[in-house]
């Protein structure tokens, strides 16, 4: 049981990350039809927008080390430290969080400038040409990130106050042996507030409704005198923050380097797959299923009967979804299936 409750835990907070990255790709696929395989340079975005402030956070200066009398030595101390104290190491400890702040903005600013300055011209294209352009672009986009902060990935550790550990098996009455990571449950709390914003966003604000209806019926949206294309705009918008806040909040449990974006987008592709295209609920039941189902996976008993099987569980699940569901889980009919 203990084990059991850990692997659960482990696939729902993986599950978590999935279904973020591949709801934002499903809002992009369903409002403006393009399938954007540079979604997962913006969950990395996301990741080095933490990493650039943490860094802003601790620029430091050399002063004098007053533990070592016997002769003069210098160590590094942030600014922060020097003008506030321990209220400045506060600060420092939760960069994290508080880079939620900074990613809005700026995730929302790259959205935008994305879309209006590349995708638009690409809504008429093959899905093919989309996809090489929007590959191309991550490509772009991973290298600049490599040639600013290296190849090497980045610790960033979550605030003190997070980072221990919950007493689950307490908690549930089974003892206290069950353990799990503050930071991982705060993660998975996280992707379930984000994806309920979403879809509370999409059901029951005007403006959401809109897009929905425009997401049906984009013609006769337009007829009624609404201006479609710049509220699906937006939409692209929203998607880069919501994956760029994944990332964010994904940097303590896997430290950021240029190449997460894409190992994230292949496995979020085939959770939009499963799902079906276009459907948002699809998206967040195949991410938290698939995670799971990666999770117990990954444990040594499966493994000594199938080695390997962690690799390909995902592969091998879309396969058989998609040879008997060709649109997916939850997929409109007709979708993917002439």
């Amino acid at each position: 049981m203990d084990a059991f409750i850990l692997q659960l835990l482990n696939g729902l907070d993986k599950g978590g990350a999935y279904a973020l990255i591949a709801l934002g790709l499903t809002l992009v696929f369903g409002t403006l039809g393009v399938v954007n395989f540079a979604h997962g340079a913006l969950f990395m975005l996301g990741a080095f927008c933490a990493v650039t402030l943490q860094k802003i956070l601790t620029l430091s200066q050399k002063v004098k080390d007053e533990s070592i009398t016997f002769f003069d030595a210098y160590k590094e101390q942030p600014y922060l430290e020097i003008w506030f104290g321990e209220t400045g190491t506060t600060i420092i400890e939760w960069s994290v969080p508080l880079s939620l702040l900074l990613a809005v903005p700026v995730m929302l600013t790259i959205g935008l400038a994305m879309e209006r300055g590349l995708i638009q011209f690409f809504y008429k294209r093959t899905h093919a040409q989309q996809i090489l352009v929007t590959f191309g672009l991550a490509i772009v986009v991973q290298e600049i990130i490599k040639s600013f902060y290296g190849a090497n990935p980045i610790p960033m550790p979550a605030p003190p106050l997070l980072s221990g550990t919950a007493p689950i098996g307490e908690f549930l009455g089974i003892g206290d042996v069950v353990a799990y990571p503050w930071w991982r449950l705060i993660y998975l709390l996280f992707s379930f507030l984000i994806i309920g914003a979403v879809f509370l966003f999409l059901k029951y604000t005007t403006y959401g409704m809109v897009v929905r209806a425009g997401m049906q019926d984009r013609a006769t949206v337009e007829l009624l005198g609404i201006n479609v294309e710049r509220r699906f705009t937006i939409v692209f918008g929203i998607a880069a923050v919501v994956a760029g806040l994944a990332g964010v909040m994904y940097t303590p449990i896997v430290p950021p380097d240029y190449h997460m974006g894409m190992d994230f987008l292949v496995l979020s592709f085939v959770v939009v797959v499963v799902g079906g295209m276009g459907s948002l609920p699809g998206a967040v039941l195949a991410g938290f299923m698939l995670g799971i189902l990666q999770s117990f996976a990954s444990t040594n008993e499966v493994k000594n009967i199938f080695p390997g099987i962690d690799q390909i569980i995902i592969y091998l699940v879309a396969m058989i979804v998609l040879l008997t569901r060709p649109r997916g889980l939850l997929g409109k009919k007709g979708m993917m299936e002439s």
